[in-house]
């Protein structure tokens, strides 16, 4: 028969049993989480959402640009995207679930970098060619979007959405408590063999 209880371990012993734990742990904790893709899957998944969210955001800023000046048409339907950007991004692109304020906040300071490359973009167009039309427009805004989204994909994927596994990995590596030396009570209990 098997006891219940573990038998009491002498102090040195004690040491060694914990260091085998962590190390039990910290293997487990290393090991990439199920739902989290691999960088080409993610930059694909990247691609697919953030594309899909800056296709629909350019026609949305072309729309309301009739309505508004330009810049704040691209002000308001850059706060709308990345909303929904940061929640796809963390659903499916990176797999950590439903994005939390943090990521929010950064995810915000990233899109805000990207708003200003393309809102540049398209002032230097219009510096440069005064008259230029819809298409020149659109042509220079989808390509100043796509190098922000490359640079956005590098700071989402390599410190907004890995922080959070950082965590769970150094939470998991913490020492266990200290538990107090003191007199210690042993039940040997006969359990049967299954």
């Amino acid at each position: 028969m098997k006891s219940l209880v573990s038998p009491k371990l002498k102090p040195g012993r004690v040491d060694e049993v914990r260091q085998a734990e962590r190390t039990e742990t910290d293997t487990v904790a290393a090991r990439p989480t199920p739902g989290a893709p691999g960088p080409l899957a993610s930059f694909a998944r990247f691609v697919l959402f953030g594309g899909g969210v800056g296709v629909a955001s350019s026609a949305a800023v072309a729309e309301l640009a009739g309505l508004m000046p330009w810049a704040a048409a691209n002000a308001l339907i850059t706060v709308a995207s990345t909303a929904l950007g940061t929640e796809l991004h963390a659903r499916f692109t990176f797999g950590t679930g439903s994005a939390g304020w943090r990521q929010h906040w950064q995810s915000a300071g990233s899109a805000a970098a990207a708003f200003a490359v393309t809102s540049a973009a398209v002032l230097v167009l219009h510096v440069v060619q005064p008259s230029a039309g819809a298409l020149y427009e659109q042509v220079v805004y989808l390509g100043a979007a796509g190098l922000a989204g490359l640079g956005r994909f590098l700071v989402l994927r390599l410190f907004v959405f890995a922080a959070s596994q950082t965590r769970t990995t150094a939470r998991a590596m913490e020492p266990a408590p200290v538990r107090e030396a003191g007199p210690q009570v042993s039940l040997l209990l006969p359990v049967p063999a299954l």
